[in-house]
């Protein structure tokens, strides 16, 4: 796109066209995944229904009964983590404030306990506790629209989503990047019916605005159980997934709402980003 207005062609669509949006808000409805911009990188989203998280698995060649993470709106982002099972280490004024902060700077996941209202094919027992990952492009992206249109035609609070790329069981490839291009997801996913392509209306634009998030999926951080404190002295949120945000930068932010941060054991390396044969 190189900066240029990408104009809707068959089921490519444009993340700042309000018709567009319309129109794969009713395409997910009616049970297709919604591929689209989403912070500076691709994400699939689709209904929170365990058949529509199905049909996603079988399109990126996932193993059956991988949970999907789940995304919503701002609005709605605390309702889906039961606070009152949030370890009482971890302050729950500041856990929401750093929520707050973290999706203002970018996009972001957290992992927490799962309120009653969502789905169980949503959750997933860690530690005893039933979580939910919940990922968000940040507020401040266009595809909070779409979410929103989306949320409305489907009468839910959330939705399921993952990162757009096959599985290294269709492709052969040890890694599979997520896609940050529109070409990318186009070449893997442009095809099928059964998809929408919802692209950035810039590309070069929507990355800029996320200067200090690398191209891949989200970094995540759990609150779901307290592994202790960190050598500051802070109680400890665990660093699961070590993403687009750096996990220096998460420290600091972190720290300035009184967390330390540990990371799990695969959150030793940073998520490879995609390169692309220009």
């Amino acid at each position: 796109m190189n900066g240029q207005r990408t104009r809707t062609n068959g089921r490519r669509l444009v993340l700042d066209d309000a018709e567009d949006v319309r129109a794969a808000a009713g395409a997910l409805a009616e049970g297709c995944a919604v591929a689209h911009g989403f912070g500076n990188l691709y994400a699939v989203t689709a209904g929170a229904d365990r058949a529509a998280v199905e049909r996603v698995s079988r399109l990126k060649g996932r193993p059956e009964g991988q949970v999907a993470s789940v995304t919503t709106v701002r609005e709605r982002v605390l309702s889906l983590f039961d606070w009152s099972r949030v370890p009482a280490a971890l302050p729950r004024r500041q856990l929401g404030q750093l929520v707050e902060e973290l999706f203002l700077l970018g996009p972001f996941g957290f992992r927490g306990p799962a309120a009653a209202h969502v789905p169980r094919h949503l959750t997933e027992v860690r530690d005893g506790v039933a979580t939910v990952r919940l990922v968000g492009p940040g507020y401040r992206c266009p595809s909070n629209g779409f979410l929103a249109e989306a949320l409305e035609r489907t009468g839910g609070a959330l939705l399921s989503i993952t990162s757009v790329n096959l599985s290294r069981h269709l492709t052969g490839a040890e890694h599979e990047p997520a896609h940050w291009r529109a070409e990318g997801v186009v070449a893997d996913f442009g095809h099928r019916p059964d998809v929408r392509i919802l692209v950035h209306d810039d590309e070069p634009a929507a990355r800029r605005r996320y200067p200090h998030h690398a191209p891949t999926p989200a970094t995540v951080l759990s609150f779901h159980h307290a592994p202790g404190r960190g050598r500051s002295g802070l109680p400890a949120l665990t660093l699961e997934r070590h993403g687009s945000l750096s996990a220096d930068h998460t420290r600091a932010i972190a720290a300035n709402h009184g967390f330390a941060l540990v990371s799990a054991p695969r959150a030793g390396h940073r998520l490879p980003a995609r390169a692309y044969a220009d």
